[in-house]
């Protein structure tokens, strides 16, 4: 089996509430990237990349369509079964931008559970969960604007929020305590800062929430900030946006600096590269949160089946964005119900690409531009 064309589509994601509210950022919707990539067995896969913006990691979405528009004439006439082989040729072919390979990944592993008649959670070692929690976001307002979103969530069946703040700390401890108060038992909520505080506002925030029940999120910029909170705090502590490497997941480890990690697909670089962060730290003893940066149906699909290929135990949450988006791109491969997701039994993704919302092709690479760099 060999890639005989790969193409890209630009599509616009809306936002369902209107936009989406994080720390000193605002979208209306979101400006996500699909690849098809065929083969001359008649087999196609798809992959997704949607950066958060140009601000929140090192990605941006014309930079992702650049990076794939290079790599594609390297990977012409590869066997795209033969997943490290390709990854392998893209890192030949372009130094970094992981989130851009991270799409090509996708669509490769998507090819293989075709080509095998395999589920993807079955390829990445087995199901051990028949569903996974889901969390839903609340984004930064006022407070009691904030506060009244969890009993509409709740009615849907959540039962995990994830809180943005990473403002003001005094308005920030004003929406985690009316927050706070809008849970009932048994629920669990998150304050995610995206690395909006400076650290004295990290540590005045943890301090005047003390008695409450919270994880923090990501509090600052810089892991070293963030290892200094988690030595001030009782709260526990997630790692998001700091861990982007099986390094940095062995140096967290190593300096007791989080209690649970959060795992992007894109910030990975690729399903390839999340599997592998996914087991090492079930290796170490680390509970996951597995997502991604945005995305529709396609990113979706493939945060059901690494989640729910987790050992037991170790999945904390994981988010669905087809609850936040307007436009849809494909037929699901993941059953959303009640705050709760599973993966489909389809072989590969177990997604059908909606082409009339995807449209024209942005670019296609064919194998008479196929480039000659080993």
């Amino acid at each position: 089996m060999k890639i005989t064309r790969i193409s890209a589509y630009r599509v616009e994601l809306p936002m369902r509430e209107g936009s989406y509210s994080w720390a000193g950022h605002s979208f209306a919707a979101f400006d996500s990237t699909v690849v098809k990539v065929e083969t001359d067995a008649g087999i196609d896969g798809f992959g997704e990349v949607c950066p958060l913006g140009p601000a929140y990691l090192a990605a941006y979405a014309e930079g992702a369509r650049a990076a794939i528009a290079k790599l594609a004439p390297a990977l012409i006439g590869e066997d795209p079964r033969h997943i490290e082989r390709v990854y392998h040729r893209m890192d030949r072919n372009l130094k970094g931008h992981g989130y851009a390979k991270s799409a090509l990944d996708m669509a490769c592993w998507d090819i293989l559970g075709k080509a095998t008649g395999l589920p993807l959670y079955a390829l990445l070692g087995g199901k051990f969960s028949e569903r996974i929690k889901l969390f839903k976001v609340i984004c930064k307002a006022e407070p009691e604007v904030m506060a009244a979103k969890v009993a509409e969530y709740r009615a849907a069946g959540y039962g995990h929020f994830q809180m943005k703040v990473g403002g003001r700390a005094a308005m920030d401890i004003a929406r985690i305590r009316q927050v706070a108060a809008a849970l009932q038992d048994g629920e669990t909520l998150t304050a995610d800062a995206n690395t909006g505080w400076l650290l004295h506002d990290a540590m005045r925030v943890a301090r005047a929430v003390r008695d409450v029940d919270l994880y923090l999120e990501q509090p600052c910029l810089s892991y070293d900030e963030c290892v200094s909170l988690r030595r001030h705090t009782d709260h526990p502590v997630i790692l998001d946006e700091c861990m982007d490497s099986l390094e940095m997941i062995m140096r967290g480890h190593r300096d007791r600096a989080m209690d649970v990690v959060n795992l992007k697909i894109m910030r990975m670089g690729g399903i390839s590269r999340l599997r592998q962060a996914r087991d090492l730290c079930a290796r170490l003893g680390i509970t996951m949160a597995i997502e991604d940066a945005w995305g529709g149906e396609i990113v979706t699909a493939a945060i059901a089946h690494l989640s729910q290929s987790a050992p037991p135990g170790f999945h904390f949450q994981s988010s669905a964005f087809t609850d936040y988006n307007t436009v849809h791109t494909a037929d699901s491969g993941a059953v959303i119900s009640g705050g709760f997701m599973s993966a489909g039994d389809a072989p590969g993704l177990g997604i059908t690409p909606r082409m009339e919302t995807l449209g024209e092709a942005a670019f296609q690479t064919v194998p008479e531009s196929h480039s000659s760099t080993s």
